[in-house]
């Protein structure tokens, strides 16, 4: 059968002569057949075929993708094995194994419009109710108005993308200026980046792909002291609640915007810069409340919100050893231009503490393994090791001191030197025991009409936190009652401001450690 191309005249009045218009003025609908997977059925398009395919046959491409975690081979051999071996939908849908697993369905045999689908975009647009391309409905089952409105998307949706490509490449020109500068400044002083605000979006994307992936967001829902404690303080305290403009700083699965809602908040305005934002945004519509939350993809100081005031910041900022991660930064710029006077910032106090520990048989494990390593002596790597700051969970057994608190943090007062501090701590020693490590946690106040907190330390139940743990290259000898005294510097990392170096003295020995 020859080609044959329609064309649907959208906009009769645009100069067709103009390729840099605003508008399209035709579009292009192929007249090759595509036929159905299972059945004779023949289509004009791929999409059309694809809901032809869900709704008759109850052939879920989307599921099959998810559950076989397929990439674009996969679907290929998917495409063979079904043209070959004809199987059934229900049985493609039903086995525990991907039946096409063999490479042998790479080879492909007639070249057919399947096989041309862009299956890496299948899914990427969220709260797609057919399977069409771009997540929009068959062309055979919408109108001619319908169409105008969809370019008129389309072509908003080219505009902010070209937006962000023209963002991207001014922090690339920015970053080789800055580059250029340094290699010209020689050994002049240099000006790196003093919180995360300052990091160019397209140089700061690894930190926010971490919080794409839906593990991590299980894990912290799953930890129940931390959910249930914002849970407790905001549904505790509906009077601070109600009627109120909340602004959720980070909101990642929306689980605190939802906690306001339901608490009587007026409005709750959510914001992610990760993809999981998406996903909240089905969470939002599933729970029938979009009417009181809207959800912003994007990076709060880049993004222009809908009431630039509101009355409470909620967030969970926290990272391991508290600054980890540099969130805090985003909260102080929430709090600094979008917070009414007299606002409420929740949580609104931190502290970070430190103790000391005895765990001879973990500190043999991890330290002392080195020194003969089926026979070879591989002690060098010792230092490595014991620089880089461990998050583990200490069991209160192996803790022999009382806690220090190394600094206190008020979320109304703070600014983006927080993460940089000194401290003098005194251990009171609990035990007569060998120190091998110190170990770091923070404790959280939500201090309201009804107060809640919560404690990452090895006396409480576990978090997804745990303790950050520092390992002494010479362990110290202690008794029962005695003071051991130290010094703890924090600093910002000076490759990666979202890490952090610390520096501890203790009994004469100077540890440096990276939490990167």
């Amino acid at each position: 059968m020859e080609n044959e191309k329609s064309v649907v005249a959208l906009e009769p009045n645009m100069d067709i002569e103009n390729e840099d218009s605003d508008g399209w003025d035709e579009m292009e609908i192929s007249g090759e057949q595509t036929t159905c997977l299972f059945c004779t059925s023949q289509f004009l398009t791929i999409a059309v075929a694809m809901d032809h395919c869900r709704v008759e046959h109850n052939f879920d491409l989307l599921y099959l993708k998810s559950k076989y975690n397929m990439d674009c081979y996969s679907y290929i051999k998917m495409i063979n094995y079904i043209r070959k071996c004809k199987p059934t939908a229900d049985s493609l849908l039903q086995s525990q194994t991907a039946l096409w697993s063999s490479d042998d369905y790479l080879k492909s045999g007639d070249m057919e419009s399947w096989l041309m689908y862009d299956f890496d975009d299948l899914g990427s647009t969220p709260s797609t109710p057919h399977y069409a391309i771009d997540g929009k409905t068959p062309i055979s089952n919408i109108t001619y108005s319908d169409l105008q409105r969809q370019i008129q998307d389309l072509t908003i949706q080219l505009r902010q993308k070209d937006s962000m490509l023209q963002n991207a490449k001014d922090d690339i020109d920015t970053m080789k200026t800055v580059t250029r500068n340094i290699v010209e400044a020689g050994d002049s002083e240099i000006v790196l980046p003093s919180s995360v605000g300052d990091v160019p979006v397209s140089l700061d994307s690894e930190y926010f792909n971490s919080y794409s992936h839906y593990g991590i967001h299980h894990e912290m829902l799953s930890d129940t002291v931390r959910t249930e404690s914002y849970r407790d303080a905001i549904l505790k305290n509906v009077n601070s609640f109600k009627d109120k403009t909340v602004l959720d700083v980070g909101c990642g699965t929306s689980i605190l915007s939802m906690f306001a809602a339901k608490a009587e908040a007026k409005k709750v305005i959510g914001i992610d810069m990760s993809e999981v934002l998406f996903k909240a945004m089905d969470i939002i519509r599933e729970n029938k409340l979009d009417d009181k939350i809207t959800l912003l993809h994007g990076r709060l100081e880049n993004v222009e919100l809908p009431e630039n005031k509101v009355d409470i910041i909620i967030s969970e900022w926290m990272g391991y050893f508290l600054l980890f991660e540099g969130m805090l930064d985003t909260v102080i710029y929430a709090r600094d231009n979008h917070l009414k006077p007299g606002g409420l910032i929740l949580p609104n106090r931190c502290n970070i503490n430190l103790v000391a520990c005895s765990d001879l048989e973990r500190y043999n494990g991890l330290i002392n393994f080195w020194d003969d390593v089926y026979g070879f002596n591989m002690s060098c790597m010792k230092s490595d090791i014991i620089s880089e700051a461990n998050i583990e969970t200490v069991p209160m057994d192996n803790v022999v001191s009382e806690p220090s608190v190394l600094t206190e943090i008020d979320l109304q007062t703070c600014n983006t030197n927080t993460p940089n501090f000194s401290a003098n701590f005194k251990l009171k020693i609990t035990k007569t025991s060998t120190i091998t490590s110190l170990a770091g946690y923070f404790d959280t106040f939500f201090e309201l009409e009804n107060p809640v907190s919560f404690s990452t330390g090895p006396h409480c139940k576990s978090t997804h936190w745990k303790q950050t743990v520092f390992y002494l290259k010479t362990p110290i000898e202690v008794k029962e009652g005695e003071i051991l005294e130290g010094t703890l510097v924090s600093f910002r990392n000076v490759k990666n401001v979202r890490g952090l170096t610390i520096t501890i003295e203790i009994n004469g020995n100077k540890y440096k450690y990276s939490l990167d």
